[in-house]
């Protein structure tokens, strides 16, 4: 590797040294044998490159098939004549249809009473009444308290509109502890772990709306309790 690297210093030196000469006696002499030397050495490198790839190539020895004609064939047919169907033999005449007395009956009274709608007036198709709870949600607990084994209850006031659906709901109260909120001796501290989870609870939440003077009306102000209990304390 090193003769090459030094083969190579000593042409680019003798090369550069000619030019050197040739510029100092006529820059243009110059440059146009040094174009002319460039021309001459990359046409022959681009034909020594092309000469080794053809030389490279493969010569190709797969086998071609030849086309394959279809001899033209005459097809022969199994059913050279058709017998004509039968002609139908004659449909029998039309029988007589029987003739029935249809004179309208005397001294028959065949009317039908008309039935009396039993609607008695008064009073309204809606009855008054309170909202009713008709679809109730379980809460997503909250995984950093399912990992720190946190219970407990949020207490939750929004507004039931006219059509049973819940909107703004606010926390109240929150608490969290360490025991099942249901178990008289738990011992609760004020947390806000369970908030977000009975927010998106309580928008979840179904009523029947409340009805006065036959139609429905919201409702301010509704309370409701979401109780956060693991599988094994409860």
């Amino acid at each position: 590797m090193y003769q090459v690297l030094s083969f190579f210093n000593l042409i680019f030196k003798s090369v550069h040294e000619l030019y050197v000469r040739a510029f100092n006696y006529n820059k243009y002499v110059a440059g146009v044998g040094f174009s002319v030397l460039i021309t001459f050495v990359l046409f022959s490198i681009m034909v020594i490159l092309i000469a080794l790839g053809d030389s490279g190539m493969r010569d190709d020895t797969s086998v071609k098939l030849a086309d394959i004609v279809m001899p033209e064939r005459e097809i022969d047919t199994f059913m050279t004549e058709v017998d004509k169907p039968e002609k139908p033999e004659e449909q029998p005449e039309d029988i007589a249809q029987p003739e029935l007395d249809l004179a309208p009956l005397t001294g028959i009274d065949v009317s039908m009473a008309k039935p009396k709608p039993a609607f008695q007036a008064g009073g309204s198709f809606f009855r008054d009444g309170e909202y009713i709870p008709l679809f109730k949600v379980v809460p997503i607990y909250p995984r950093r308290a399912l990992e720190r084994g946190t219970m407990g209850y949020a207490l939750v006031k929004f507004t039931i509109t006219d059509t049973g659906s819940v909107e703004n709901p606010e926390i109240v109260e929150g608490y969290c502890s360490r025991q099942n909120p249901d178990d008289p001796d738990a011992e609760f501290r004020p947390c806000s772990m369970f908030n977000s989870a009975t927010q998106r609870a309580a928008l979840k939440l179904k009523y029947k709306p409340k009805i006065v003077d036959g139609k429905a009306v919201a409702v301010d102000g509704v309370l409701h309790s979401f109780k956060y209990v693991l599988d094994e304390a409860s």
